[in-house]
């Protein structure tokens, strides 16, 4: 009999993280995924071109949450996925990554009791087995372990809340580990298997390297930066978000700048009069947010990034181009011991952005099973687990 798996996604970065799990699922004769959309966040670059790009159907269950605070998502999401659960008896749920609904699911999951389909449970060893199974699906976390140690972030409570309760836990690498051995998980919940947002970016990779979006814009390969900035502690103040603009201004004069402005961003930018200042830079290029093919495309043929995102600091690692992130920590240390990210205050990026400008050297090598074959070793991890279940 197939085992039935739930593939818990919320927007466009979890559907890229599940997409390559689902394919290898798919080909496996013993499982079968199930696309779970709970609809937390609404994301128009979720068209129909996106789901083909990855190869993805529809949702199968699509639970239509929409926005609201952090209490109201977490809430609708347990109190539909509960329906869920009870109707459909997954063996087992995974979720991704650090958003609402992640904890939300995961919480469901946890507390979910599924009602024996007969009155005969069997006896003696048969009985023990046939209980563990009617109880509750296993928990996976896929990205598992990673820690900014800053609990004002809501994704960092989010990630320690979900490796509490999930059965196996599944890192990208040896910082996650350690950062849950350290809080005393038990060894065997932990399964090292890399990085799935590099599956992700290989399994597109042909897709990514067919366009040309800067020779659009009329710049020429390696002949500019890429900046992404949405996080409140950098566009929310408007001193810091004046000063953050006078800053990109500078470096623009040394290298162009492609700037893809998140919604937030650009609310923010027009309430405190920026954006036209900023728009009238013609070594800054303003951009619509872009599609992850496009937007990737502009990445793979950069000079340097300038971020505050978490995902692009894993990539650009990966692909062996500088990163200045634009935080004061990052639950991705292993993209700076071993990668090509650095952390850096406002008043650094600047003088970073040269340094990195005027250096020359080899690239590093890419941490250990970031390689594009993560869904594998995961799907390997979930038939081990089924076989004992």
């Amino acid at each position: 009999m197939q085992k039935k798996i739930h593939l818990i996604a919320a927007a466009r970065p979890n559907f890229m993280k599940v997409a390559p799990l689902y394919h290898a699922l798919k080909a496996a004769d013993w499982a079968r995924p199930v696309l779970v959309h709970t609809g937390q966040h609404y994301d128009v670059n979720m068209s129909d071109a996106f789901f083909t790009d990855l190869r993805l159907p529809e949702p199968d269950i699509h639970l239509g949450i929409g926005s609201g605070s952090h209490a109201e998502q977490t809430g609708q999401v347990m109190i539909a996925y509960e329906k869920v659960l009870a109707e459909h008896r997954p063996d087992m749920v995974i979720v991704v990554g650090d958003v609402n609904s992640t904890i939300a699911c995961t919480l469901a999951a946890a507390k979910i009791t599924y009602k024996p389909s007969t009155g005969i449970v069997g006896t003696g060893n048969e009985a023990a087995v046939h209980r563990k199974i009617l109880q509750r699906p296993l928990i996976a976390h896929l990205e598992a372990g990673l820690r900014s140690f800053d609990r004002s972030m809501p994704e960092e409570v989010n990630r320690l809340a979900t490796d509490v309760l999930a059965d196996v836990l599944w890192t990208p690498s040896p910082d996650a580990d350690e950062n849950l051995r350290h809080e005393g998980v038990d060894p065997g919940k932990i399964v090292r298997v890399g990085n799935i947002m590099i599956d992700s970016l290989e399994m597109l990779r042909h897709k990514i390297e067919e366009l040309s979006v800067h020779k659009e814009i009329g710049l020429p390969k390696g002949g500019y930066g890429v900046v992404t900035l949405h996080r409140p502690s950098n566009v929310d103040n408007p001193e810091i978000l004046k000063t953050l603009c006078e800053t990109l201004g500078r470096i623009s004069q040394r290298l162009p700048l492609v700037f893809p402005v998140h919604p937030r961003t650009r609310k923010n930018l027009e309430t405190n009069g920026l954006l036209t200042s900023l728009a009238a830079n013609k070594q800054l290029f303003l951009l619509e947010p872009q599609s992850y093919i496009r937007f990737m495309n502009l990445v793979f043929n950069c000079r340097l990034v300038i971020t505050d995102s978490g995902g692009i600091q894993e990539e650009t690692t990966y692909l062996g181009i500088p990163c200045l992130t634009m935080r004061p920590n990052t639950e991705r240390p292993v993209t700076i011991h071993e990668g090509t990210n650095q952390l850096c205050r406002l008043e650094e990026v600047e003088q970073r952005a040269e340094a990195v400008l005027t250096k020359t050297g080899g690239r590093r090598p890419v941490p250990e099973f970031w390689d594009g074959k993560t869904a594998l070793r995961v799907v390997e991890s979930i038939k081990r687990l089924m076989e004992t279940a």
